[in-house]
């Protein structure tokens, strides 16, 4: 009784040789650069001209509603200002009427006398 050996490998695949070939010479790859310097400069200047243009569009659209803002509410109190005045001037006709005024001539004991009358003219 011996100790036997067990063969425990795997079926037999052929290696791939690889053929070099002493005659050819061998090529030296250079990488090549994806972008140049004046490519990566003209690319940064072209990203902060972006940026900088775009700040400038947002801080102008930002004035513009401000200003926008201040306008309307400066029409709003043109507007509540127009009705005030209105009113007042409705106000104005309506105690300047003849007879208002002689109504209250006769209640401080005032009277008419004709002779003493001036007209003015009107505006």
């Amino acid at each position: 009784m011996g100790l036997e050996q067990r063969n425990l490998s795997t079926p037999y695949t052929p290696e791939i040789e690889q053929h070099t070939d002493q005659n050819q010479p061998q090529v030296v790859r250079r990488v090549k650069k994806r972008f140049s310097k004046g490519e990566k400069i003209l690319f940064t200047l072209f990203a902060a001209f972006t940026i900088g243009s775009s700040s400038m569009l947002l801080q102008t659209h930002s004035d513009i509603n401000t200003v926008n803002k201040e306008v309307q509410l400066m029409n709003t109190e043109i507007e509540n200002t127009a009705k005030q005045n209105n009113e007042l001037s409705i106000q104005v006709s309506d105690k300047s009427t003849y007879e208002r005024i002689w109504k209250k001539a006769q209640e401080n004991g005032l009277n008419l006398n004709e002779g003493n009358v001036k007209v003015v003219p009107g505006r």
